[in-house]
């Protein structure tokens, strides 16, 4: 199984390519220079290492992700289900709504998801 954490600093990159893809890889230096005050070597050192976790690429100077940010944060919390609540999403659920109350609008949409479950 892919490993689906990122540190803060590869979160920070993710953030940036996410939001500028397609990006040379010239501009992302200059992003992350910009927003982040790093140097050219720790935006690539950064890069790679999200290439290692298959989140995204650099082909021939351009980066584009291989994850969209909604489909890495889903991956992310099916590993999380997965290792913390035995696959159980119930589990999971529980365990979120006992350090939070939902809101009428939050159970409303639980239950409109369960709902497009239950016919699909």
């Amino acid at each position: 199984m892919k490993e689906y954490r990122l540190t803060e600093a590869e979160l920070k990159l993710a953030d940036i390519i996410w939001a500028n893809e397609p990006v040379p890889s010239p501009e992302l230096v200059k992003l992350c220079e910009a927003e982040l005050n790093w140097k050219k070597s720790t935006t690539y050192t950064m890069l790679k290492k999200l290439e290692i976790k298959e989140i995204f690429i650099n082909n021939q100077g351009m980066v584009n992700s291989l994850l969209t940010r909604e489909e890495f944060y889903a991956e992310q919390s099916k590993q999380i289900m997965n290792e913390g609540f035995g696959g159980s999403f119930p589990r999971f659920l529980a365990a979120f709504t006992r350090q939070k109350r939902l809101s009428d609008k939050e159970i409303n949409e639980l239950q409109r998801l369960i709902d497009e479950h239950r016919e699909g």
